[in-house]
């Protein structure tokens, strides 16, 4: 019985591999074309260590990538989490714990789950990457 069960539980895992790794490179794409969408026209520039808070208008969670902040303006900010990324869907609500006006690389934010209201993970931020307008980024 317990070869059996052996058996089985390798044969689901040879099974379930190649699904689990293919899951994942459709949620990376997915992810770079919402990046791409949420970016196009925009020019990136040099990556920043804190981004205020104050004048986030809304944050975007592009799909296994990272968190993207617009400021207005035609300029967003996108922060790709050093740790957490793969916790990152349409189904989370980003949750930033503030010490000061501004959110900082090594930051924690919290994910909830948008249906349970439950915190489902949290991310861990790096620098923020500025993407403006073209006739801005001079």
């Amino acid at each position: 019985m317990k070869r059996f069960l052996l058996s089985c539980a390798m044969l689901a895992a040879i099974v379930t591999a190649p699904v689990a790794a293919r899951d994942r490179q459709t949620l990376a794409e997915r992810g770079q074309a919402e990046l791409a969408k949420a970016t196009k026209g925009l020019v990136r520039g040099e990556s920043v260590r804190c981004l205020p808070l104050s004048s986030v208008q809304s944050t975007q969670v592009i799909t296994g990538v990272g968190l993207l902040y617009d400021v207005g303006g035609g300029r967003k900010y996108l922060n790709v989490p050093q740790s957490g990324a793969n916790w990152l869907d349409w189904n989370v609500i980003p949750v930033s714990i503030l010490y000061g006006g501004s959110a900082c690389r090594l930051d924690a934010v919290r994910l909830i789950d948008r249906n349970t209201r439950m915190q489902g993970g949290f991310v861990v931020l790096d620098d923020f990457v500025p993407y403006t307008r073209p006739d801005r980024a001079k």
